[in-house]
Protein backbone atom coordinates (compact mmCIF):
# COMPACT_ATOMS: atom_id res chain seq x y z
CA UNK A 1 0.00 0.00 0.00
CA UNK A 2 1.86 3.35 -0.90
CA UNK A 3 2.31 6.11 1.41
CA UNK A 4 -1.09 8.56 1.51
CA UNK A 5 -2.01 11.85 2.50
CA UNK A 6 -3.74 12.14 6.07
CA UNK A 7 -1.65 8.79 6.91
CA UNK A 8 1.23 8.68 9.97
CA UNK A 9 4.72 7.18 8.49
CA UNK A 10 7.89 6.17 10.18
CA UNK A 11 11.36 7.01 9.09
CA UNK A 12 13.07 4.29 7.58
CA UNK A 13 16.44 5.56 7.17
CA UNK A 14 19.03 6.00 9.58
CA UNK A 15 18.59 9.68 9.22
CA UNK A 16 16.45 11.45 6.57
CA UNK A 17 17.05 14.99 6.22
CA UNK A 18 13.82 17.56 5.46
CA UNK A 19 13.94 19.54 2.98
CA UNK A 20 12.19 23.06 2.54
CA UNK A 21 10.98 21.92 -0.74
CA UNK A 22 11.18 18.80 -3.51
CA UNK A 23 13.48 21.12 -5.59
CA UNK A 24 15.81 22.46 -2.56
CA UNK A 25 18.55 19.28 -2.62
CA UNK A 26 21.22 20.00 -5.55
CA UNK A 27 23.04 17.58 -7.41
CA UNK A 28 26.10 17.39 -4.63
CA UNK A 29 22.97 16.14 -2.15
CA UNK A 30 22.00 13.30 -3.92
CA UNK A 31 23.98 11.08 -0.81
CA UNK A 32 21.41 12.42 1.43
CA UNK A 33 18.14 11.40 -0.76
CA UNK A 34 19.28 7.46 -1.06
CA UNK A 35 17.99 4.64 0.59
CA UNK A 36 20.57 3.71 3.06
CA UNK A 37 21.24 7.86 3.29
CA UNK A 38 24.79 8.50 3.41
CA UNK A 39 25.12 11.24 5.49
CA UNK A 40 28.63 11.04 6.54
CA UNK A 41 29.78 11.14 3.29
CA UNK A 42 27.42 13.68 2.62
CA UNK A 43 28.72 15.74 5.17
CA UNK A 44 31.59 14.97 4.26
CA UNK A 45 31.91 16.34 0.74
CA UNK A 46 30.38 19.79 1.77
CA UNK A 47 32.20 23.02 2.17
CA UNK A 48 31.91 24.67 5.67
CA UNK A 49 30.43 27.36 3.99
CA UNK A 50 27.57 25.41 2.65
CA UNK A 51 27.11 23.94 6.03
CA UNK A 52 26.87 26.60 7.08
CA UNK A 53 25.30 28.99 5.42
CA UNK A 54 24.50 27.40 2.01
CA UNK A 55 21.64 24.99 3.81
CA UNK A 56 19.91 27.90 5.22
CA UNK A 57 16.08 27.91 3.45
CA UNK A 58 16.75 24.78 1.67
CA UNK A 59 17.19 22.27 5.05
CA UNK A 60 14.42 22.56 7.69
CA UNK A 61 15.66 19.90 10.05
CA UNK A 62 16.72 15.87 10.40
CA UNK A 63 14.55 13.00 11.95
CA UNK A 64 16.14 9.43 13.11
CA UNK A 65 15.45 6.40 12.21
CA UNK A 66 11.89 5.35 13.71
CA UNK A 67 10.18 8.98 13.99
CA UNK A 68 6.88 9.29 13.76
CA UNK A 69 6.06 11.72 11.47
CA UNK A 70 2.36 12.66 9.45
CA UNK A 71 2.20 12.80 5.73
CA UNK A 72 0.58 16.12 4.67
CA UNK A 73 0.98 15.17 0.75
CA UNK A 74 2.75 13.31 -1.70
CA UNK A 75 4.01 14.67 -5.01
CA UNK A 76 6.54 13.11 -7.60
CA UNK A 77 8.27 10.60 -5.48
CA UNK A 78 8.49 12.93 -2.54
CA UNK A 79 5.90 13.60 0.68
CA UNK A 80 5.65 16.07 2.53
CA UNK A 81 5.55 15.33 6.51
CA UNK A 82 4.99 17.32 9.79
CA UNK A 83 7.55 16.04 12.93
CA UNK A 84 5.05 16.60 15.54
CA UNK A 85 8.43 16.09 18.00
CA UNK A 86 10.59 19.02 16.55
CA UNK A 87 7.08 20.87 15.77
CA UNK A 88 8.64 21.08 12.16
CA UNK A 89 7.68 19.60 8.59
CA UNK A 90 9.62 19.11 5.48
CA UNK A 91 10.23 17.27 2.63
CA UNK A 92 11.41 13.88 2.24
CA UNK A 93 12.08 11.11 -0.86
CA UNK A 94 8.88 8.54 -0.30
CA UNK A 95 11.67 5.68 -0.45
CA UNK A 96 13.09 6.61 3.28
CA UNK A 97 9.19 6.48 4.63
CA UNK A 98 7.65 3.34 5.86
CA UNK A 99 3.92 2.22 6.84
CA UNK A 100 3.95 1.81 10.78
CA UNK A 101 4.04 -1.78 11.41
CA UNK A 102 0.65 -3.64 12.35
CA UNK A 103 -0.17 -5.72 15.61
CA UNK A 104 2.40 -6.11 18.33
CA UNK A 105 4.24 -2.80 19.98
CA UNK A 106 5.53 -4.03 23.18
CA UNK A 107 8.37 -4.04 23.88
CA UNK A 108 10.99 -1.71 25.83
CA UNK A 109 12.84 1.52 24.17
CA UNK A 110 16.34 2.19 24.37
CA UNK A 111 18.35 4.91 23.08
CA UNK A 112 21.37 4.54 20.75
CA UNK A 113 24.34 5.65 22.96
CA UNK A 114 27.36 4.77 20.22
CA UNK A 115 28.43 7.60 17.91
CA UNK A 116 27.08 5.38 15.54
CA UNK A 117 25.80 1.70 15.15
CA UNK A 118 24.33 -0.22 12.32
CA UNK A 119 20.92 -2.74 12.91
CA UNK A 120 21.99 -6.14 10.75
CA UNK A 121 19.70 -8.55 9.51
CA UNK A 122 20.42 -10.84 12.16
CA UNK A 123 23.32 -11.38 15.00
CA UNK A 124 26.66 -10.54 13.35
CA UNK A 125 25.24 -10.81 9.41
CA UNK A 126 24.53 -8.33 7.00
CA UNK A 127 23.91 -4.71 7.52
CA UNK A 128 20.08 -3.41 7.38
CA UNK A 129 20.08 -0.20 8.44
CA UNK A 130 23.97 1.39 8.41
CA UNK A 131 24.51 4.38 10.08
CA UNK A 132 22.19 4.67 13.11
CA UNK A 133 23.14 7.61 15.16
CA UNK A 134 23.45 8.29 18.58
CA UNK A 135 20.17 9.64 20.13
CA UNK A 136 18.04 7.00 17.79
CA UNK A 137 15.18 5.11 19.92
CA UNK A 138 14.78 1.56 18.86
CA UNK A 139 12.31 -1.05 20.69
CA UNK A 140 13.58 -3.84 21.81
CA UNK A 141 11.58 -6.54 20.70
CA UNK A 142 12.77 -10.17 22.49
CA UNK A 143 15.55 -11.69 24.47
CA UNK A 144 19.39 -10.95 23.34
CA UNK A 145 21.51 -13.63 21.98
CA UNK A 146 25.43 -12.94 22.19
CA UNK A 147 25.81 -9.95 22.86
CA UNK A 148 22.74 -9.02 19.87
CA UNK A 149 19.53 -7.63 20.80
CA UNK A 150 16.42 -8.07 18.24
CA UNK A 151 14.62 -4.35 17.46
CA UNK A 152 11.79 -3.45 15.90
CA UNK A 153 12.01 -1.84 12.47
CA UNK A 154 10.15 0.42 10.20
CA UNK A 155 7.71 -1.58 7.59
CA UNK A 156 8.16 -5.20 7.21
CA UNK A 157 11.71 -5.62 8.08
CA UNK A 158 11.57 -7.35 11.40
CA UNK A 159 13.09 -7.62 13.63
CA UNK A 160 16.91 -6.24 13.12
CA UNK A 161 19.99 -6.69 15.52
CA UNK A 162 22.16 -4.39 17.51
CA UNK A 163 24.89 -4.76 19.20
CA UNK A 164 23.55 -4.94 22.94
CA UNK A 165 26.85 -2.63 24.43
CA UNK A 166 25.48 0.51 21.78
CA UNK A 167 22.48 0.65 23.78
CA UNK A 168 21.04 1.61 26.99
CA UNK A 169 17.86 2.03 28.93
CA UNK A 170 16.05 5.50 28.59
CA UNK A 171 15.89 7.49 31.64
CA UNK A 172 12.17 6.77 33.19
CA UNK A 173 12.24 8.89 36.52
CA UNK A 174 10.09 11.66 36.50
CA UNK A 175 10.71 15.29 34.92
CA UNK A 176 11.42 17.70 37.55
CA UNK A 177 11.43 21.59 37.93
CA UNK A 178 14.94 23.07 37.43
CA UNK A 179 15.98 23.23 40.55
CA UNK A 180 19.86 24.14 42.25
CA UNK A 181 19.69 20.17 42.93
CA UNK A 182 19.89 19.17 39.67
CA UNK A 183 23.76 19.71 38.91
CA UNK A 184 24.13 16.03 38.68
CA UNK A 185 22.16 15.94 35.66
CA UNK A 186 23.83 18.83 33.89
CA UNK A 187 27.55 17.23 34.84
CA UNK A 188 25.82 14.31 32.75
CA UNK A 189 24.44 17.03 29.57
CA UNK A 190 28.45 18.59 29.45
CA UNK A 191 29.95 14.74 29.63
CA UNK A 192 27.39 14.30 26.56
CA UNK A 193 28.21 17.28 25.19
CA UNK A 194 31.78 17.20 25.31
CA UNK A 195 31.62 13.35 23.50
CA UNK A 196 30.65 15.67 19.94
CA UNK A 197 33.58 17.74 20.18
CA UNK A 198 34.74 18.30 16.40
CA UNK A 199 31.47 17.00 15.51
CA UNK A 200 30.91 18.97 12.00
CA UNK A 201 28.53 21.89 11.97
CA UNK A 202 25.36 21.16 9.79
CA UNK A 203 22.74 23.34 9.98
CA UNK A 204 19.61 21.54 10.37
CA UNK A 205 21.64 18.58 11.60
CA UNK A 206 20.33 16.24 14.96
CA UNK A 207 23.08 13.66 14.18
CA UNK A 208 26.50 12.94 15.09
CA UNK A 209 27.64 12.97 11.01
CA UNK A 210 26.47 17.08 10.68
CA UNK A 211 25.24 18.69 14.19
CA UNK A 212 23.78 22.46 14.44
CA UNK A 213 23.62 24.58 17.70
CA UNK A 214 20.06 23.88 19.10
CA UNK A 215 20.49 20.44 17.21
CA UNK A 216 23.20 19.61 20.03
CA UNK A 217 20.96 20.43 22.86
CA UNK A 218 17.91 18.79 21.45
CA UNK A 219 19.96 15.02 20.88
CA UNK A 220 22.05 15.84 24.23
CA UNK A 221 18.94 16.25 26.28
CA UNK A 222 17.04 13.46 24.35
CA UNK A 223 20.09 11.01 25.61
CA UNK A 224 19.13 11.98 29.17
CA UNK A 225 15.54 11.36 28.57
CA UNK A 226 14.78 14.75 27.87
CA UNK A 227 12.74 16.23 24.65
CA UNK A 228 13.65 19.72 24.87
CA UNK A 229 12.36 22.41 21.91
CA UNK A 230 14.59 21.81 18.42
CA UNK A 231 14.66 25.04 17.39
CA UNK A 232 16.38 28.28 19.90
CA UNK A 233 13.56 30.65 19.61
CA UNK A 234 11.59 27.35 21.94
CA UNK A 235 14.88 26.56 23.64
CA UNK A 236 14.80 30.31 24.83
CA UNK A 237 10.94 29.99 26.49
CA UNK A 238 12.16 26.23 27.78
CA UNK A 239 12.44 25.94 31.87
CA UNK A 240 13.38 29.17 33.92
CA UNK A 241 15.79 32.10 33.96
CA UNK A 242 18.87 31.88 35.86
CA UNK A 243 21.33 34.92 36.37
CA UNK A 244 24.86 34.47 35.26
CA UNK A 245 26.81 34.47 38.12
CA UNK A 246 24.13 31.16 38.99
CA UNK A 247 24.70 29.46 35.97
CA UNK A 248 25.82 25.43 36.82
CA UNK A 249 26.84 23.01 34.16
CA UNK A 250 24.25 21.52 31.61
CA UNK A 251 22.61 25.40 31.80
CA UNK A 252 22.27 26.99 28.36
CA UNK A 253 23.84 30.18 27.37
CA UNK A 254 22.01 31.89 24.81
CA UNK A 255 25.00 34.05 22.60
CA UNK A 256 25.05 36.39 19.50
CA UNK A 257 27.29 34.14 17.14
CA UNK A 258 27.12 33.97 13.75
CA UNK A 259 25.15 36.60 13.54
CA UNK A 260 22.28 34.47 15.20
CA UNK A 261 21.24 36.09 19.12
CA UNK A 262 19.41 32.88 19.91
CA UNK A 263 22.39 31.03 19.49
CA UNK A 264 22.35 28.13 22.31
CA UNK A 265 25.42 26.72 24.37
CA UNK A 266 25.42 24.13 26.81
CA UNK A 267 27.39 25.65 30.58
CA UNK A 268 30.62 23.58 30.66
CA UNK A 269 32.70 24.91 34.15
CA UNK A 270 34.11 28.36 34.98
CA UNK A 271 37.49 28.57 34.49
CA UNK A 272 40.14 29.92 36.56
CA UNK A 273 39.10 33.44 35.75
CA UNK A 274 35.62 32.63 36.70
CA UNK A 275 34.43 33.03 33.17
CA UNK A 276 32.60 30.17 31.82
CA UNK A 277 33.68 27.27 29.17
CA UNK A 278 30.52 26.44 27.21
CA UNK A 279 29.97 23.61 24.46
CA UNK A 280 28.29 24.85 21.00
CA UNK A 281 28.28 24.08 17.23
CA UNK A 282 29.93 26.92 15.86
CA UNK A 283 28.66 28.34 12.59
CA UNK A 284 32.12 29.83 12.65
CA UNK A 285 34.55 27.50 13.82
CA UNK A 286 32.63 24.56 11.51
CA UNK A 287 32.42 22.15 14.17
CA UNK A 288 31.51 21.30 17.65
CA UNK A 289 33.56 23.54 20.21
CA UNK A 290 34.86 24.08 23.73
CA UNK A 291 35.44 27.85 24.09
CA UNK A 292 35.94 29.91 27.55
CA UNK A 293 33.95 32.95 27.18
CA UNK A 294 36.39 36.24 27.61
CA UNK A 295 34.88 39.82 29.01
CA UNK A 296 34.36 41.09 25.36
CA UNK A 297 31.86 38.09 25.00
CA UNK A 298 30.14 38.56 27.83
CA UNK A 299 27.93 41.56 26.56
CA UNK A 300 26.93 39.00 23.58
CA UNK A 301 24.81 36.65 25.80
CA UNK A 302 20.92 37.33 25.61
CA UNK A 303 19.77 34.81 27.83
CA UNK A 304 20.65 32.17 30.24
CA UNK A 305 17.81 28.80 30.88
CA UNK A 306 17.95 26.01 32.98
CA UNK A 307 16.09 23.00 31.86
CA UNK A 308 13.92 20.43 33.58
CA UNK A 309 15.42 17.38 34.53
CA UNK A 310 15.27 13.79 35.18
CA UNK A 311 16.39 12.97 38.52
Amino acid sequence: MPIAPGQPALIAVAVATLWAQPAAPGPEDRLALGVPSAIREWVARLTNDIRANGLKGRVRSQCLLGTRVEVKQVADGWAEVACPSQEVAGWVPLDQLAHPADGDSSGTEYLVTATATAVRDEPGGDVAVPGVTLGTRLRVVGEGYRGWVPVALPGPRQPGWVPQRDLAAEPAAELTPPSTGTVAAGLDAVKLAQQLLEIPYLHGGVSAYGIDAPGLVWIVYRQLGIDVPRFGEGLMASGEAVDFEDLHPGDLVFLEHGGDPRTPAIMAERGQTDLPEVVFSSSVYGKVVVESLKDSELARITACRRLPVKV
